[in-house]
């Protein structure tokens, strides 16, 4: 593959507006791709945009929107079509957890969970695919690699997204487009505000977002790029640990800890 050139792309990045999608806003803005930078907080995406468009002279655009809505990847589209934007890069960042038994869970929150991770996701792409030409980056989990207990919904939306770009890499082959699925561990960002608590990290090393994008920064960067990435040794270890567990072993060992991890008095999503 030839290496990319990112001052000729225009690179979309939707959950931009803090955490890892900001991250690879700086970054991507530090080759000198153009921005489209998507979340539903306005204020946060423009001082982003500003801060980003006068320190490396590059084009970045604020686009508030809303991807829970349906047929958001055509309505995505559209309103980069009538903003004269023709994206060439697309970074699916943006997505949530929650964490507890499933059986307590809020069934309207898993909705919005599983729509925001796994519709809207497949709808972004499907809406942009035909016309890049970079790079095409979904962020999954190291918990996609596993069933998780105790993190059922959000562990299955990080299965299908690992899964969907897997196949994508496969069919994109010989086109020029560089397909990647991310899979990070816990990573320092907002993420557990949303979940309602940190103990769906306790005890593991948490990332922070630049050494997560730097993981798919190099990946991409290879000559050969992969169609998935694990960022941390150590999280790569334990997904290599979980291939050739049994299925049943895998289950109970990762569900016995994430039973430790539910303290009584945490705050749980709702």
């Amino acid at each position: 593959m030839t290496e990319i050139d990112y001052r000729t792309q225009t690179t979309l990045i939707t959950g931009a507006s803090s955490g890892l999608g900001a991250e690879f806003a700086r970054r991507l803005a530090e080759r000198g791709s153009d921005l489209v930078l998507v979340a539903r907080r306005a204020d946060r995406l423009e001082a982003l945009a500003d801060e980003l468009s006068a320190k490396h002279q590059i084009t970045a655009t604020a686009v508030p929107f809303d991807l829970t809505v349906p047929a958001a990847g055509e309505a995505l589209a559209k309103e980069m079509a009538r903003r004269g934007i023709t994206v060439t890069s697309l970074v699916n960042n943006a997505g949530f957890g929650t964490h507890g038994p499933f059986r307590q869970e809020d069934p309207q929150r898993i909705q919005q969970e599983i729509s925001l991770n796994v519709a809207s996701l497949v709808d972004v792409t499907k809406a942009f695919i035909d016309q890049l030409s970079g790079v095409l980056v979904n962020v999954a989990s190291t918990l996609g690699h596993q069933p998780w207990p105790n993190a059922a919904v959000y562990g299955a939306s990080k299965a299908f997204v690992l899964n969907f770009t897997e196949a994508l890499w496969q069919e994109s082959r010989g086109t020029g487009l560089r397909v990647l699925a991310l899979c990070p561990g816990p990573i320092r960002t907002e993420f557990f505000d949303v979940v309602g608590s940190e103990d769906m990290a306790r005890g593991a090393r948490m990332q922070t977002p630049s050494q997560v994008v730097t993981t798919a920064l190099r990946a991409l960067d290879r000559r050969n790029p992969p169609p998935s990435v694990v960022s941390g040794t150590l999280n790569l270890l334990g997904t290599l640990v979980s291939r050739f567990a049994t299925r049943r072993g895998t289950v109970l060992a990762v569900g016995a800890m994430t039973k430790r991890q539910l303290r009584p008095t945490a705050a749980q999503p709702h």
